[in-house]
């Protein structure tokens, strides 16, 4: 219910009144003196004002309501004519009911409308995100990077986090899975690590109405959708895990993954990530999880850069960071490119970044960070600003 704080006149004082509802024309009090509402004095549920009344418009509300307190006995009577009467010819009383006057709300809700909220504009985010052993590996520089940029995103206050993993794959090339469950298990989709990997946990909230939301926004767009309930894949949590720590920095918002397209086009899954680019206006952080360059086969070669992470990491960068209207272009070219393949033998890993280059819409691109190590590229990127608080 609206808490709000009324002044009312009795015979003996100016007392604080609790107003329970703007439509309660008459509410005796449980102990203490009785006193009155009048109707379209107090504010309704949809503003915070209280607008002035004539004493016309006050006499008759009154004149409809005394016949209601009779019941109420011949005390309450004596002192509702007593506070008409010094209504009528006290210009000081009278301001107290005529001037516009805020009223203070205490009205709190855990599920308010997106639609009703002015929320900043989410940025966007590219995560590298490591195999299952990131989240153990506190030496690695990937490991302070990921939490920085977590806690940059928990500071944002975010309504939900919507996350694209290279893990997840629909069924088909033209169609999209969106997980609807209320909790997700974790998937180990990996093997040959330590038997600890196995029974790894991250906690974690779904959303059913974000994911009927992003349904309807890929529908718009003639994405084929059909929502189902997946556990998490390690492209989520592990890094997840580093970025939003559950004791340190706990992602306290709905976590909804979507699947990407079953295919290596890039232009499909830019326009995957903007036919969900409103959510970003609704407080919605949305996340691409991949890798900058992801080279499974060549992974036993050694710390050093491999030429080909090298190059194509740097071509990367270069395609995200450049101007808005040759982006989705330059980004395509880039599956194109002589070194692609060697970089990504599969583009599963790659295609989170053309989601985030989607769903960044006219906003602009930044590396936040990056490292070539082997076979591998742990570049990390953020689309558009962070809003101010």
């Amino acid at each position: 219910a609206t808490k709000t704080t009324l002044t009312v006149l009795s015979t003996a004082a100016i007392r604080p009144l609790r107003v329970l509802r703007a439509d309660a024309l008459i509410r005796p009090s449980d102990s203490g003196p009785r006193v009155f509402i009048l109707n379209k004095l107090i504010a309704s549920p949809a503003t915070t004002h209280c607008f002035p009344r004539t004493p016309l418009d006050l006499g008759f509300e009154l004149h409809d309501t005394v016949s209601r307190m009779a019941r109420l006995g011949p005390l309450f009577l004596l002192s509702l004519s007593v506070a008409l009467a010094a209504y009528m010819f006290s210009p000081t009383l009278r301001s107290l009911f005529t001037t516009v006057t805020t009223i203070p709300t205490n009205r709190t809700s855990r599920h308010t409308d997106p639609s009703m909220m002015k929320k900043p504009r989410m940025p966007v985010y590219f995560f590298s995100h490591g195999g299952p052993d990131v989240m153990y590996n506190k030496a690695h520089p990937v490991y302070p990077t990921l939490q920085h940029i977590g806690a940059e995103i928990t500071s944002l206050q975010p309504t939900a986090v919507l996350v694209f993993s290279a893990h997840w794959q629909s069924r088909t090339p033209s169609s999209i899975l969106v997980n609807s469950a209320l909790s997700s298990p974790l998937i180990y989709d990996f093997s040959g690590f330590p038997l600890h990997y196995y029974s790894a946990l991250y906690p974690n909230v779904g959303s059913p109405s974000l994911a009927n939301r992003v349904c309807a926004l890929l529908t718009s767009h003639n994405i084929t959708c059909d929502q189902t309930e997946r556990g998490l894949d390690h492209g989520v949590w592990a890094g997840f895990h580093v970025a939003f720590h559950p004791e340190t920095n706990p992602l306290s918002v709905p976590l909804v993954q979507v699947s990407l397209f079953r295919s290596e086009d890039p232009d499909a899954h830019y326009h995957l990530g903007h036919a969900v680019s409103a959510l970003r206006d609704e407080g919605v952080v949305i996340i691409g999880a991949g890798m900058s360059v992801h080279n499974l086969y060549h992974m036993d070669s050694g710390p050093e850069s491999l030429p080909y992470a090298v190059s194509f990491d740097d071509a990367l960068k270069e395609a995200v960071e450049s101007k808005v209207d040759e982006r989705q272009e330059n980004m395509a070219q880039l599956c194109r490119r002589p070194d692609a393949k060697q970089a990504h033998p599969w583009m599963d890993h790659l295609m989170p970044v053309h989601v985030a280059v989607g769903a960044a819409g006219d906003d602009i691109g930044k590396q936040l960070w990056t490292m070539k190590e082997g076979s591998f590229a742990w570049a990390q990127y953020r689309f558009g600003s962070v809003p101010k608080s």
